[in-house]
């Protein structure tokens, strides 16, 4: 019954991904292990592909419509694939399957990566939640103010990439809630274009992060494609229901439900 639940959810993550451009990835991870019952570890190897997989088919549609800006795509989106490519091939195999012991509480590569997950989750939600009033429009800034943001610009988008891909290696999340307020605040993209651009980085580091699984485990490529093929059949759902539905007060529902989420997990892990 679990299984059949947790293959249902797949659909419920792509519809967000092609609604809200991000968010839905946040789910896979908890819906492969409590639900499919997967290991933690490798649920973020396969969270990695499913997510990459899906938002590649969003990032097409998004494309199509001219949504997408490569030029910043790239940008963020290189640092971001090696960071999480470094991340899956040498960072997370090199985590000790026992790390510490404080008490009654053994502290396990598995729970400090659920752990890791579910302090994420509401860092998100958070995010999601919160009400941000919409940036007025200003006076041109000065010569120097601008020759300033010239070069400062691209150092934060460059190293938010990189801390984005190393926490995308070890969780297995997409992180559009962090990436999408990136490009709107640092790259000044409208929000459509950046939900566009953040499925473009999204799958490609993703997908390249996955690359550095395949030689450290045995992946169910039956069980993968069959619960990417959901994930993605969501997103075609997803893309429709944003012409039909307020995404503003979709993404905010959904971060309380993310929020009850990483809270249960937070808990069930400690205790």
């Amino acid at each position: 019954m679990l299984e059949i639940i947790g293959f249902a959810a797949a659909i419920l993550i792509g519809v967000s991904l092609g609604l809200i451009g991000g968010g839905g990835s946040i789910l896979t991870v908890p819906v492969l292990v409590y639900l499919i019952g997967i290991s933690p570890v490798m649920a973020t190897a396969y969270s990695l592909f499913i997510v990459g997989a899906s938002s590649l088919v969003g990032a097409v549609r998004y494309a199509r419509q001219q949504l997408v800006d490569f030029k910043t795509a790239i940008l963020f989106g290189l640092p971001s694939i090696a960071a999480v490519y470094l991340t899956r091939r040498f960072l997370v195999p090199a985590i000790p399957e026992e790390l510490m012991q404080i008490g009654s509480f053994d502290l396990t590569k598995d729970a400090f990566l659920m752990l890791l997950f579910a302090l994420l989750m509401l860092f998100a939600s958070v995010g999601m939640i919160r009400k941000k009033k919409a940036p007025k429009e200003t006076e041109a800034k000065s010569t120097e103010q601008k020759n300033r943001a010239g070069w400062i610009t691209p150092l934060v988008v460059l190293a938010e990439g990189i801390v984005v891909g190393t926490l995308t290696g070890l969780v297995g999340a997409g992180g559009g809630f962090l990436i999408i307020p990136a490009l709107v605040l640092f790259a000044k993209l409208p929000m459509k274009t950046a939900i566009g651009t953040s499925l473009v980085i999204i799958s490609a580091k993703s997908l390249i992060g996955f690359l550095g699984d395949l030689s450290n485990y045995e992946v169910d490529w039956t069980f993968l494609a069959s619960f990417t093929a959901l994930a993605a059949a969501g997103i075609f759902l997803g893309s429709y229901l944003s012409t039909k539905i307020d995404g503003s007060k979709l993404k905010t529902g959904f971060g309380w439900f993310v929020l009850v989420m990483g809270a249960g997990i937070l808990l069930s892990e400690i205790f």
